[in-house]
């Protein structure tokens, strides 16, 4: 077989789900809508986290730092997808796909991490509030945050630079809206069953932890909220907790889809549906889940934008 050299050669074309949609004019306005509505919604939140003293407390911290990477991984993928499409030059070149690849395993793994810090900072606070200062205080915070963006970045790193290492064929297509793993290997010249089995222990090793984690310290909230007296007690925790399980629930459900379900049980339509959901949909979500039926946040948005209006 004949190999192109991608890294002098013009790159790689993205055939998302843009260019195998049936109408995708109207596919191209939703996801504009959408991304306009992460834009916003993310920026808002992180605004009103930053303005208002009231919401300087470890759960809106984390929350913010959520909100971050929700932020960057939409921007790293939706805009050029959308500008590929209405350019209809939908090519990207070898050092712009690492850097993709890089970015949105990081911003994934980062994400990955911070759900699982979320889920143990309500579970100090609801089932040992009195020791919540001590074991959020600001240095553990900050600890907590740094890991994630570290470990995240570190792991991309590897990940990026093996799978950017193989030769590539002459088929240039990466049926995908963004340059991962998984349709990137399809395009080897190379046996890449060994690395597939690394990505795929690599990726239940990544994920299993934090969902244990996360599940772990729900089930102990749920035994401890279940003992609560006071019924409005009762109803504050478990608001604050769905929202975040209904995060949870969409960041792995993608995740396992694409990491760790075996490669024969993809394909290229699913893929693609998945990579938009995780991108685009889930960005735009989470922070009205998390906003709309939480008055503390709503509250503070009214104050900061009443302050800028007056």
């Amino acid at each position: 077989m004949e190999y192109w050299n991608s890294t002098l050669g013009s790159g790689f074309i993205l055939m998302g789900i843009l260019n195998d949609s049936g109408s995708p004019e109207l596919l191209c306005a939703t996801i504009t809508v959408l991304y306009m509505l992460a834009l916003t919604s993310n920026g808002l939140l992180l605004l009103v986290i930053t303005m208002d003293s009231r919401l300087h407390v470890p759960m809106y911290f984390l929350l913010g730092q959520l909100s971050l990477m929700d932020l960057l991984f939409t921007s790293v993928v939706t805009p050029k997808a959308l500008m590929s499409f209405l350019r209809c030059e939908n090519t990207i070149s070898f050092g712009g796909c690492a850097l993709q690849m890089f970015l949105a395993l990081m911003l994934g793994g980062a994400e990955d991490l911070l759900l699982a810090f979320m889920a143990y900072d309500r579970y100090v606070a609801i089932c040992h509030p009195l020791n919540y200062v001590v074991f959020m205080r600001p240095r553990v915070c900050w600890l907590l945050v740094a890991t994630a963006w570290l470990l995240a970045s570190l792991s991309a790193f590897v990940y990026t630079l093996y799978t950017m290492h193989y030769p590539f064929c002459m088929s240039r297509k990466i049926r995908h809206l963004l340059c991962e793993i998984p349709p990137l290997l399809k395009l080897a010249c190379a046996d890449t069953s060994r690395y597939e089995l690394f990505v795929y222990v690599m990726g239940v090793t990544f994920l299993i932890p934090p969902l244990v984690t996360i599940i772990s310290s729900y089930a102990l909230i749920l035994c401890t909220v279940l003992r609560m007296p006071s019924s409005e007690g009762k109803q504050k925790a478990l608001v604050t907790c769905s929202s975040h399980l209904t995060v949870v629930g969409m960041f792995y459900g993608a995740a396992t889809f694409m990491y760790v379900l075996p490669s024969s049980l993809h394909s290229p339509k699913q893929d693609n549906i998945i990579s938009v959901f995780y991108t685009v949909v889930t960005p735009a979500l989470n922070p009205l889940i998390y906003s709309l039926r939480n008055k503390e946040v709503m509250g503070a948005l009214k104050r900061v934008l009443g302050k800028y209006m007056l």
